[in-house]
């Protein structure tokens, strides 16, 4: 039985809680929250175990879920990694890239698991399309959200766009050549809303628009390589594969369609979506990756490279405001 213990209990705390119950193999010894009010809550409701001593917490899990506020991530994860527990910790990894860094080189000189919440990698609608061969060559994001003061203690970059940068570096595969991003603070002191175009060393070309201070909710990711056009919407969980019809190609619509080289046959698919909840499978992943001492999906050096390119994006939108 693999002993967990939850630190955070918030919004997001709950939702792993939920979770957690569900998961086999798993026993969930307590929980850290310094909220006294929604920690009797969450006692109650849950009827588990509330510590007041992080260590005492620490001392009786073979694992931790980090669940806090971001400038928390850090210390929690590097006491339990000094013990020896595994860790899942919600993104962005940590605060700083100083913090990360370390997690990093900590992590891998105490041989334990890290796994980071990229919980966008785990979304049925990605999942429909993981195995495909993917080599896109431009591909747009639109992350929207409505606003929400749960997330504002990091940049919408952190908070949000994160997640798409995260997919797509998993997709891409190829080393980051260029930055341009602009962004603006609406109603806190980081940017709420911003544009970026990454160049990357193989030629793909990602244009992001991530926001929460949106009158609606969108979260799409349109690929577009040779031959063929990817749809994800992370939302609704849908995908839509177009692309020319191939001979070996059956159970599609299709339609003809004139260009300058000739008629076309176009073929429009809907991959079917597996049924899952994302945030149950990334946390069975994470149980798996200790149980049989196997990689993580979203491994500490996946959390670091997201977050090694949203400050470069956070920097890049600091200078621009400084030259103006």
């Amino acid at each position: 039985m693999l002993k967990i213990g939850v630190f955070g209990v918030g919004h997001l705390g709950k939702f792993h809680l939920n979770n957690w119950q569900e998961i086999e193999g798993v026993e969930i010894v307590g929980f850290f929250d310094p909220n006294t009010e929604n920690a009797v809550a969450v006692a109650e409701k849950y009827g588990i175990p509330r510590f007041l001593d992080e260590d005492e917490l620490l001392n009786l899990c073979d694992a931790i879920d980090v669940v806090t506020p971001t400038q928390h991530h850090f210390d929690i994860c590097i006491r339990a990694i000094r013990k020896g527990k595994h860790v899942f910790v919600e993104k962005p990894l940590a605060q700083t890239m100083d913090e990360a860094r370390t997690l990093v080189s900590m992590a891998r000189e105490a041989n334990v698991k890290v796994q980071v919440g990229h919980v966008e990698r785990f979304n049925p609608a990605y999942l429909a399309i993981k195995n495909m061969p993917l080599q896109p060559m431009f591909i747009e994001v639109h992350r929207l959200a409505q606003f929400n003061q749960r997330g504002t203690e990091v940049s919408v970059i952190l908070d949000l766009m994160i997640h798409d940068i995260d997919i797509i570096l998993n997709i891409v595969q190829s080393d980051v050549k260029n930055i341009w991003a602009s962004g603006v603070s609406v109603l806190t002191d980081t940017p709420d809303i911003a544009n970026v175009r990454i160049e990357f060393n193989n030629g793909c070309v990602a244009n992001l628009t991530s926001s929460r201070i949106s009158m609606k909710k969108m979260r799409k990711m349109r690929l577009f390589q040779k031959d063929s056009y990817l749809g994800i919407d992370f939302l609704e969980k849908k995908t839509e594969l177009i692309k020319l019809k191939e001979s070996t190609d059956t159970n599609v619509f299709s339609f003809d369609l004139e260009t300058p080289n000739g008629t076309k046959t176009i073929a429009v698919a809907s991959p079917v979506i597996p049924a899952g909840n994302a945030i149950k499978l990334e946390l069975e992943s994470f149980v798996q990756a200790i149980s049989n001492n196997t990689p993580t999906e979203v491994s500490e050096i996946d959390g670091y490279l997201a977050m090694e390119v949203a400050h470069q994006i956070l920097q890049k939108i600091s200078s621009a405001k400084v030259l103006a």
